[in-house]
């Protein structure tokens, strides 16, 4: 490109000195006579210049025509290029025109479907985000463009996407995953996929928190369920435990408090609760445990009459009858039978009053809870207001578990008082019997002329 222009430079210079080479050379020759010689004479020189300038551009046109013959280069590069652009912007003009064409062809409903079948593949992706499906080898469909038309290899992508997962929801398969234990510690384990219903490893639920992390184990599996995974993923068992509602039960099957945390939950009146309700039941117990003694006791004297014990109450009772009947009144020998059978009454129904009580008193300490528990809530509310129900939960738990902790003392009391009364009255009623009997045989041996009374007890069993 230098060289060239150096050329015309020197072409020109040169066309444009030649004049005026001339015309120095004109104004340059003196002024002579005009004659042949001299006329001659500067001829000659002149055409020795024109030589030499000659000469010159002789050599100068070589390197001109190198330059032109690459400018003639350039320009056919040029124009093959343009060419080529040309036919390019030729067959991009007619390939919009065919789409745009075809656009029409297929018409405004076909325009109108692309952004919903795209919409839904972008709500099957969110949707399928945290599935099992994809740990399987399955892949989501790919995000599309939505000002474009869909091909038939877009579409025929997405229904073999649609189908391999459908295919992935049915099967059972193990695999080998990199897992978080409860601990954070993540290693390769063998899992057990179930469709996209649930995945388990060493007998434990797994979940997963987001699709770039590792699927974790949960924190607390109940032990039942854990035993059936365990079997079912050592095919051992035909039934496993699932979670329809996608991981929401189990997680609140694992913040299920225990037994024990929920009776830690009724706070001091509970713990009130159950030790009272425990001291009646140890009450009842024992009154219960002497009652049967009794009984025990009182049938081996019922069957041997003739031998008087004194470790039942019939026993003693009719002893201090036989005793005291000879030189007594029948009305006196009737007032001590009625002491000595009051003396008997109080051990028989020891304890009654006391677990009546406590039964009673078990409901009342359970609503104290409620509205201790009731307080401790509005308390909250008042606070932090409404926004958090874990703040509330407390106390909402302590008035519930009071509550259920005062009914559950309240019922086995209530049970264990009305089977001691019922007991005791049994007793009772059988050892007033059968010393009423003996008193009317007592009497009925009187003599005749001894004046004899029936008592009210002989009275009433006859």
């Amino acid at each position: 490109m230098t060289l060239s222009r150096y050329a015309v430079r020197l072409l020109l210079c040169g066309a444009l000195m030649l004049p005026a080479a001339l015309l120095q050379a004109e104004d340059d020759t003196p002024v002579q006579q005009d004659t042949p010689a001299s006329f001659a004479e500067a001829r000659q020189a002149e055409l020795e210049r024109d030589r030499a300038r000659l000469a010159a551009l002789v050599d100068d046109r070589d390197a001109l025509r190198r330059a032109v013959d690459e400018a003639h280069e350039r320009r056919d590069a040029a124009a093959q290029r343009r060419q080529s652009l040309e036919a390019r912007r030729d067959e991009q003009q007619a390939r919009r025109e065919a789409l745009t064409a075809r656009q029409q062809a297929q018409g405004d409903d076909l325009s109108a479907l692309t952004p919903v079948l795209e919409r839904h593949v972008g709500e099957l992706r969110d949707a399928l985000g945290q599935s099992w499906l994809t740990l399987g080898g399955a892949e989501l469909p790919a995000r599309g463009d939505t000002d474009t038309l869909p091909d038939l290899a877009r579409i025929a992508s997405l229904a073999d996407a649609l189908m391999a997962l459908t295919r992935e929801t049915g099967r059972i398969e193990r695999l080998t995953l990199p897992v978080a234990s409860v601990d954070g510690h993540v290693a390769p384990r063998e899992v057990l996929r179930l469709g996209d219903l649930a995945m388990i490893g060493d007998g434990r639920w797994l979940r997963r928190v987001s699709p770039e992390l590792p699927p974790a184990a949960m924190a607390a599996t109940p032990d039942d369920a854990g035993e059936t995974l365990a079997a079912f993923a050592r095919g051992e068992g035909d039934r496993v435990t699932l979670d329809p509602t996608g991981g929401a039960l189990l997680e609140a099957l694992t913040q299920r408090p225990d037994l024990l945390a929920r009776f830690h939950q009724g706070g001091a009146v509970g713990y009130v609760v159950v030790a009272l309700g425990g001291v009646g039941l140890l009450i009842a117990l024992g009154q219960y445990g002497y009652l049967m003694r009794v009984t025990v006791r009182l049938r081996r004297q019922l069957r041997d009459d003739a031998n008087l014990r004194d470790d039942n109450p019939l026993g003693r009772v009719l002893a201090k009858v036989q005793t005291l009947r000879q030189g007594l009144v029948p009305e006196a020998l009737e007032a001590r039978l009625d002491e000595a059978l009051l003396a008997e009454l109080p051990r028989l129904e020891r304890g009654q009053a006391l677990v009546k009580l406590l039964a009673a008193v078990a409901p009342l300490l359970g609503l104290l809870g409620t509205v201790t528990g009731m307080i401790g809530t509005f308390q909250s509310i008042t606070v932090f207001g409404t926004g958090d129900p874990q703040l509330m939960a407390g106390g909402i738990s302590q008035a519930l578990v009071t509550t259920v902790l005062g009914l559950i003392t309240a019922v086995p009391l209530m049970l264990a008082h009305t089977a001691l009364a019922s007991r005791s009255r049994w007793l009772s009623g059988l050892i007033e019997g059968r010393a009423s009997a003996e008193l009317a045989e007592h009497l009925d041996a009187l003599p005749a002329s001894a004046p004899r009374r029936e008592s009210r007890h002989a009275a009433s069993l006859a």
